[in-house]
């Protein structure tokens, strides 16, 4: 049982990495944020407290999350099993988004090329960041598209294989089939990641109401994030960047994020590739200094942004076969 888990959960991955998200489906994340809208605009108008309103908002979106997810998968289930674990896989593997984070970055790089204006690069960074991109030049594209990439190996890959593996190792004790239950915990995650880019912001409109949502978010990627952090010291040895100021900057700056999550995998990034990260930026019309992550060195260059996806895709892997390991020992120490 414990190599079949293994083989669908690596058919999981390779789907994604060889089809990314199919635009012909509609995919979970989208109906998740259907749920965040509708339960946002129930209790936002039935609760007076903010607080409450998106707290309820938070516990009512992964519920509905979970339900039908489950009510999905059982009713395969009562069909066939093989049904129920494809169906399982399927799920599974549009909870990552390795693909599509390497192809709207590497867009960016190929804009890039173009040298006669900036405003290919400007059009295909600003679909991938939250920042104001009109004014940005070369090197803060750049520098957004590696922070971006180094951000999102955690939310996009590694978080939501880390619960989906955390939840198969209750298989032995519910009795539930391993691949159906990490289907469930990768859509437990993606609802709390979904909630939190939806509301997890602190402007006037959601300082209280997504606070319960953005809290949450910072909780479960804790320690993920860790994991991707010191993973990616390895992957940078293996791709010939430089370990040693890999782990250096993860120790040093690892914390000097505002986000107590995202400066991980950007300080490794960071160290890895020899360059600085954070600095200025502008969201919605207002500057926003950020504290810089790395060590004044080179310039930062294009191929950087090739040689971020190469150690986001390498420490993923790290991080998947870590994980299985892990859950060897456990289900090995527990049987």
């Amino acid at each position: 049982m414990t190599y079949l888990f293994e083989l669908q959960l690596w058919a999981a991955v390779l789907l994604d990495l060889f089809c990314g998200d199919p635009r012909w489906f509609p995919h979970p994340v989208r109906l998740i944020g259907l749920f965040c809208t509708w339960c946002e605009a129930v209790f936002g108008r039935l609760v007076k407290s903010q607080l409450l309103a998106g707290a309820l908002t938070v516990a009512s979106v992964i519920g509905l999350t979970l339900s039908v997810t489950a009510i999905l998968l059982v009713s395969a289930s009562l069909l066939s099993v093989i049904l129920a674990q494809v169906l399982a896989v399927f799920v599974l593997y549009t909870s990552v988004a390795a693909r599509d984070l390497v192809v709207h970055s590497k867009s960016v790089y190929l804009a890039l090329e173009d040298t006669t204006s900036l405003e290919r690069a400007r059009i295909a960074i600003s679909q991938i960041v939250g920042r104001d991109t009109e004014t940005l030049s070369r090197a803060g594209i750049i520098r957004a598209c590696v922070e971006t990439v180094a951000e999102n190996m955690v939310d996009g890959v590694t978080a939501p294989l880390f619960y989906a593996i955390l939840f198969s190792m209750l298989a032995p004790v519910t009795g539930t089939d391993p691949i159906v239950l990490a289907a469930l915990g990768a859509m437990a995650y993606k609802a709390v990641n979904t909630m939190d880019s939806m509301i997890g912001y602190k402007n006037d409109r959601y300082l209280f109401f997504g606070r319960c949502a953005a809290r949450l978010d910072d909780l479960v990627n804790f320690v993920p994030a860790r994991i991707s952090g010191l993973l990616l010291v390895p992957a940078a040895l293996f791709l010939g960047l430089d370990c040693q100021g890999a782990f250096r900057v993860f120790v040093k700056d690892r914390l000097a994020h505002a986000s107590p999550n995202a400066g991980h995998p950007e300080a490794a990034v960071a160290g890895a590739l020899g360059v600085q990260l954070g600095g200025v930026s502008n969201y919605f019309g207002k500057v926003v200094s950020k504290p810089c992550i790395g060590e004044p060195g080179r310039e930062i260059e294009a191929t950087d942004i090739l040689r971020s996806n190469k150690l986001m895709l390498l420490g993923s892997f790290l991080f998947l076969l870590l994980m299985l390991l892990l859950r060897r020992a456990f289900l090995y120490f527990l049987l």
